[in-house]
């Protein structure tokens, strides 16, 4: 019943970590990638604090949904305490700890898992960028 809490906070702090990140930030770097000979087109390497807010959208959205969820079960109420499981705290607080944890946990895996690929990606565009030679005329 109140295992949203637990991602709503960590997306709480993920919010004020992208913040805080965002603003000691200093502009990305910029690769220029040649495709099959077809063009040049610059690209910019992901900022870290919006990858960070990927995190956020996972946990703000997923704790959205789960507390939709929760008040359409009729598990959170419009009154005091608002949860019905706080009536029973170690049922609440073993909720809270082992599946709003591991739906965190979770998430946070996901998360991790796409900020890995991108950055492979990014890893390998600027691995495959030619080198500018200067060719010599005859």
């Amino acid at each position: 019943m109140s295992c949203f809490i637990v991602p709503a906070a960590e997306a709480v702090i993920t919010t004020i970590a992208a913040k805080a990140i965002k603003a000691k930030e200093v502009a990305p770097k910029t690769v220029e990638v040649q495709f099959d000979g077809a063009g040049v087109e610059t690209a910019e390497k992901i900022p870290f604090s919006r990858k960070i807010k990927w995190l956020n959208n996972l946990l703000w959205g997923g704790s959205a949904l789960l507390a939709f969820e929760h008040i359409w079960h009729g598990e959170v109420t419009p009154w005091f305490p608002f949860l019905t499981a706080s009536g029973e705290p170690a049922q609440m607080l073993h909720e809270m700890a082992t599946t709003g944890v591991a739906m965190s946990a979770l998430v946070t895996c996901v998360w991790l898992g796409m900020v890995a690929v991108s950055s492979a990606i990014e890893n390998r565009a600027v691995k495959a960028q030619p080198v500018k030679s200067q060719v010599a005329e005859q």
